[in-house]
């Protein structure tokens, strides 16, 4: 077992309290009634038409189908960013000669937002005019396997490294 630096614990303690401060910026948002939920999605969305509007004003846009794909992509980029995080955590945790294999590595970091995703959901069934949804955890759960693998793909350049799944 290798002797761990106070650097590395520092960055390993700044690593968890990122995942934990995403985790608590889900729940937050999640905790909206909805009607708050649903008016800063609109304004979201009423950016992103003024600004489409701009390139291409002879367009014209349905707001409604315009905030439904924002809200779906809010849930996605949510976790893609959850899945970097929780990937980055836990691979800062591992200590040298660690025997946990690439792929349990990576199968932990789904697993948890995956798990965090349906408590999100099972959450919303208490809040105010919010339901849970199955369709909205496979968007959860699609945007942190994109955001383990973005995690993969960018570390193992950076590493210069070639990818295999026993080296995660």
């Amino acid at each position: 077992m290798s002797i761990v630096t106070n650097s590395k614990i520092i960055m390993i303690i700044i690593s968890w309290a990122a995942v934990l401060f995403w985790m608590l910026l889900i729940f937050y948002l999640s905790s909206q009634e909805a009607e708050q939920s649903n008016n800063l999605s609109k304004g979201v969305t009423k950016v992103i038409v003024e600004t489409v509007e701009k390139v291409t004003p002879e367009k014209d846009f349905n707001m409604d189908t315009i905030n439904h794909f924002v809200r779906k992509n809010a849930h996605f980029f949510a976790y893609l960013t959850l899945g970097i995080l929780v990937l980055n955590a836990i691979r800062r945790s591992r200590v040298n000669g660690s025997t946990i294999s690439g792929v349990a590595t990576l199968a932990m970091a789904f697993g948890i937002c995956v798990l965090y995703a349906i408590g999100d959901e099972v959450h919303q069934l208490f809040v105010p005019g919010r339901g849970g949804q199955v369709k909205d955890i496979l968007i959860d759960s699609s945007g942190a396997i994109v955001g383990i693998g973005l995690y993969m793909i960018i570390a193992k350049t950076r590493e210069g490294k070639t990818w295999t799944w026993g080296q995660v």
